[in-house]
């Protein structure tokens, strides 16, 4: 804050935050207002605030500033996904999956295996976004085209992509977690699984169960066999269409530069449609950049009618391209202005310092860890900030209530992590929802994982006394937590998703 800013009142704070918890809520879920315009309007409430406390608006831009260079990174993995999607679609590497998927897959089934393969997928690569983006976007073009549920399809993919992001040792947000509290990497890993297992069993319960109570039309058999034999007809198909995907993988694995091995990916695909599908360079450029149309299969069929087409396969196939991602960020820009606004307020840090006052027991000081990450990853969107902030706000707590640092690193992922993606402002759930092509709002109640793990982080806390702390370790007697970062974690990993 600057020297003349003037630290806001207890009551006018939590005003305030009811206030913009509450336009929130009615705005977008309620009255169903443009999400953008909700947050323009709540960040410049917040704005004005701030400039009511002696605030600047300059020290709003500086935040906003910080923010947009923290994730540009982000923004442009968004545009290079864009590009991906429409040169996959035209090279033939998504078709590929999803023919062989509608040939494979009993759609009964299809929940639970978007659930388990992206979470394989996420946990031998440790990136979410990536697991969504390849995986996930086959995976969706399968759903479409059995006509089954989007949102719950778009729920179980965040899901199993979250599970398996939690759970990588190559995952950043992991590393970070574990390195911030000073702990090892491993056994952070091992005590995430109290939460974490029961989690992913209960979602993969419910989405077989979710499967096998799907209705089935008598004609969707039929229908299936008609759109495999479709995309057989407009592609050449063969496993050399799996070039791309092996490229992004490898990258992922390799922890190399994601924007170039998306470049990279996107080069082999553009190459693959040229060759194997003897696409022109015009009709490639064009669905990297404005997306992929179904009337670009004409410059590889060229007795192509493709008014004769089903409708639901072109609406399946046309998608991706860098100008389809201009939505998804704009949409990001109005979520940093409204995140940096509600932080030069300050009502967030006088709301939780208040109420860490209030906070006298084990059960409560994990309990409100677990509300202060989530309140912080919903208002800054980005897992960092909200692991060091906690951990600023809680580690004296946990020392002095005999808690293990291995709890609150446990807390701050399964509060300040795996929720991102529900809160339709922040980073990620705009990358999964132009990723997925589902609302965040549509895809969220189905995003089983992503808020199971905060609900048994609770449980284990509430049932405590009674369990003998089961699944939350405690500090013995001669024990003290570690003040700096574990050796095998001190350095910083690099920043991706």
């Amino acid at each position: 804050m600057p020297a003349t800013q003037r630290q806001p009142g207890l009551a006018p704070s939590l005003l305030l935050l009811t206030a913009i918890a509450f336009a929130i809520v009615y705005g977008i879920v309620v009255a169903g207002l443009p999400t953008e315009l909700v947050l323009i309007t709540l960040g410049a409430a917040a704005t004005l605030f701030s400039l009511l406390h002696g605030g600047t608006w300059e020290g709003v831009m500086d935040i906003m500033g910080a923010k947009v260079k923290t994730a540009l990174s982000a923004l442009l993995v968004l545009y290079s996904i864009g590009i991906i999607i429409g040169s996959w679609m035209i090279s033939g590497t998504i078709p590929y999956f999803i023919y062989h998927g509608l040939e494979l897959i009993d759609p009964r089934y299809l929940y639970v295996m978007a659930f388990l393969g992206t979470a394989i997928v996420s946990t031998f690569t440790g990136t979410s976004w990536g697991s969504a983006g390849t995986l996930g976007v086959a995976i969706m073009g399968i759903a479409a085209a059995m006509d089954i549920n989007l949102a719950i399809t778009a729920g179980a993919v965040l899901s199993g992509a979250y599970f398996g992001d939690k759970l990588s040792p190559l995952s950043d947000t992991t590393i970070m977690a574990s390195m911030v509290v000073g702990e090892d990497l491993y056994r952070h890993i091992r005590n995430l699984m109290y939460t974490s297992l029961p989690a992913a069993l209960v979602a993969a319960v419910v989405y077989l169960m979710l499967g096998l109570n799907m209705e089935l039309g008598a004609g969707m058999p039929a229908a299936i066999a008609a759109s495999a034999n479709t995309l057989d007809g407009l592609y050449r198909l063969n496993p050399l269409l799996l070039l791309p995907v092996a490229i992004v993988l490898y990258g992922s694995i390799r922890k190399k530069p994601t924007l170039v091995v998306l470049f990279l990916a996107s080069a082999c695909a553009a190459l693959l449609a040229v060759v194997v599908q003897g696409a022109s360079l015009e009709a490639v450029a064009q669905a990297a950049v404005s997306g992929f149309n179904v009337s670009l299969l004409t410059s590889f069929n060229p007795g192509l009618d493709v008014s004769t087409l089903p409708a639901a396969l072109a609406s399946l196939l046309n998608r991706g391209g860098l100008y389809s991602m201009h939505g998804a960020v704009l949409f990001a820009l109005c979520a940093f202005f409204f995140a940096s606004a509600l932080e030069a307020s300050g009502i967030l840090k006088v709301v939780l310092d208040r109420s860490l006052a209030y906070v006298r027991s084990a059960r409560g000081t994990i309990l409100a860890s677990l509300a202060a990450s989530c309140t912080i990853i919903l208002a800054t969107g980005n897992s960092y900030v909200t692991f060091f902030l906690t951990r600023e706000l809680f580690a004296e707590q946990y020392q002095k209530r005999r808690l293990h640092p291995l709890v609150l690193s446990r807390s701050m992922e399964d509060g300040g992590m795996i929720p991102e993606p529900l809160a339709p402002w922040t980073v990620s759930a705009i990358y999964m929802a132009g990723t997925l092509g589902v609302a965040t709002l549509d895809y969220a109640p189905w995003a089983l994982f992503n808020y199971l793990g905060i609900v048994f982080s609770i449980l284990l806390a509430m049932i405590g006394p009674w369990t003998g702390w089961y699944g939350v370790r405690r500090l013995a007697a001669t024990e003290s937590a570690p003040c700096e970062p574990a050796a095998s974690t001190r350095e910083a990993p690099r920043p991706t998703q």
